[in-house]
């Protein structure tokens, strides 16, 4: 059986990480402000970032070791974010991803300190990153799915049928699943909390859940270990009305706008083209449902 690195929610959708491990290190947001305030843009005689990087040939990324999102698999740097990532700043004209390992809370205080040049994890979009840091347009979205038993045996689809058939739901402690469960009208008897996404498999393959919400990436990654599982196709719940489409995208240091910009006309390119976001990124579990719709706007969602 492959090995997989730990798929955890790496703050994706819990509240009490939101801010991206900010409160956990709030030395490191004012240390470098003198940094974020000019110094990255203009790196070394006036050029801009992209100059800098262009010349030495090589970008600094920071990665969680959060399959499938960003990880190492012997020497190989893979997943979604450092796949799209590499395409993207080979067109820029940097060949080289130079990759650094982050815990998931140290990510934008590294980055802030200048330990490296990109977030290249599939971070959330969220008004407290937003403060801290520059993101790309989003790279992409991530509909919610249920890890069912062989055969969905309940036919469930999507939060309204899970509710209509009375069955009973897992979530991940802490993560906005349950939110969703709750929103849809979901008893809360009917709604059991799991500490890992394995735990989840194991529940439903158990029979004491009949159900896991997760992001439909996450559940089809996990279902590669777990075959005797299957994944709904993805849905967009919402909360006060509101479709949740929890996007992620790329990450930058304030200061370094000209290479956030270039960055996002070549990422543009691949959203764009479905055929071309699948022949990338497939193959960790990403379909053409996960493609950013062309109205989802950064600006947008860094204004909550």
């Amino acid at each position: 059986m492959a090995h997989y690195p730990n798929l955890s929610r790496r703050g994706f959708l819990t509240r009490t990480a939101a801010v991206g491990g900010l409160l956990a290190v709030p030395g490191a947001l004012t240390a470098c402000s003198k940094t974020d305030e000019g110094g990255a843009a203009k790196a070394e005689g006036g050029k801009g970032v992209l100059d800098k990087l262009k010349e030495q040939g090589f970008v600094r990324v920071a990665y969680a070791n959060e399959a499938p999102y960003g990880y190492k698999e012997g020497d190989e740097l893979k997943g979604e974010a450092p796949t799209l990532h590499r395409e993207i700043f080979k067109a820029l004209g940097v060949d080289e991803l130079r990759p650094t390992l982050s815990e998931w809370d140290g990510l934008i205080p590294g980055l802030q300190a200048g330990k490296y040049d990109v977030i290249s994890a599939g971070m959330a979009i969220t008004p407290e990153r937003c403060a801290n840091a520059l993101f790309s347009e989003p790279e992409f979205i991530s509909p919610t799915a249920m890890m069912v038993g062989k055969g969905n045996p309940e036919g469930l689809t999507d939060l309204a049928s899970a509710k209509q058939a009375g069955v009973t739901i897992g979530v991940m402690s802490g993560a906005v699943e349950g939110d969703y469960a709750e929103g849809a009208g979901i008893d809360g008897g009917k709604i059991k909390t799991l500490q890992s996404s394995q735990d989840g498999a194991d529940a439903v393959k158990a029979g004491r859940v009949q159900a896991f919400l997760l992001t439909g990436i996450s559940l089809r990654w996990l279902a590669k270990t777990n075959p005797e599982t299957q994944v709904t196709d993805p849905f967009l719940p919402e909360l006060n009305g509101v479709k949740q489409y929890s996007p992620g995208g790329a990450v930058f240091r304030k200061g370094s706008e000209d290479l956030r910009d270039a960055f996002n006309e070549q990422l543009k390119k691949i959203t764009s083209d479905k055929q071309r976001f699948v022949g990338l990124i497939g193959q960790y579990g990403f379909t053409e449902t996960e493609v950013p719709p062309a109205e989802l706007k950064t600006a947008d969602l860094c204004k909550g």
